[in-house]
């Protein structure tokens, strides 16, 4: 698996990750600006459903992450590697669920009588969340492109255990606050719903 990739992405891992990077950005801030009117009107239940799955999914991308971490720590180079793919890969389904449920449902908000302390936690949380997601997304893609392009031996004299150890980190940091902050919104206090 690992260096099996085609020799055009060895030789352009940066320009690869750039690209990506744009597409993905475009498509999370293009979706939440109503520029793309793709999305079927999923209403408040379509949300909250979506809203469920995207935890369970964040919570098994940060579950991977952590094994990957452990695996490499370990020496477990070929579990690692098994282990950041299927991260990767959730992370991709949770695009998957995340665009449809920001362009076809709506915003849900932290009700008003929330305590001020728990909600000052709540969006320091939410907005150290939102930037380590946008900040870890080119981290997180080069790190997994050059993985995938290169062979161990390659990646010990590579970028990749020095920007795979910040990716992780972030990562796993952006996904945990991620879970905490739906629980807080979703199954500790009450929110309020404002469709699209």
């Amino acid at each position: 698996m690992l260096g099996d990739g085609p020799s055009w992405l060895k030789d352009n891992v940066a320009a690869v990750t750039a690209v990506l990077t744009v597409v993905g950005y475009v498509a999370v801030i293009g979706t939440f600006e109503g520029l793309f009117p793709v999305y079927p009107n999923i209403g408040r239940n379509g949300v909250d459903l979506l809203g469920h799955a995207i935890a369970v999914v964040n919570l098994a991308a940060t579950v991977c992450l952590i094994a990957g971490w452990r695996y490499v720590k370990q020496g477990k180079i070929d579990a690692h590697a098994k282990s950041m793919t299927a991260a990767f890969g959730l992370i991709l389904l949770f695009l998957l669920l995340y665009l449809p449920k920001v362009g076809g449902g709506g915003e849900k908000r932290l009700v008003e009588s929330v305590p001020d302390p728990i909600a000052l936690g709540y969006f320091v949380m939410l907005a150290i969340h939102i930037i380590l997601s946008a900040v870890a997304m080119p981290v997180v893609v080069y790190a997994f492109l050059l993985g995938i392009s290169h062979t161990p031996a390659e990646l010990r004299e590579s970028l990749h255990p020095r920007i795979g150890r910040i990716a992780a980190a972030s990562w796993i940091l952006s996904l945990v606050l991620g879970v905490v902050t739906y629980l807080i919104l979703n199954h500790v206090y009450s929110y309020e719903f404002t469709p699209v």
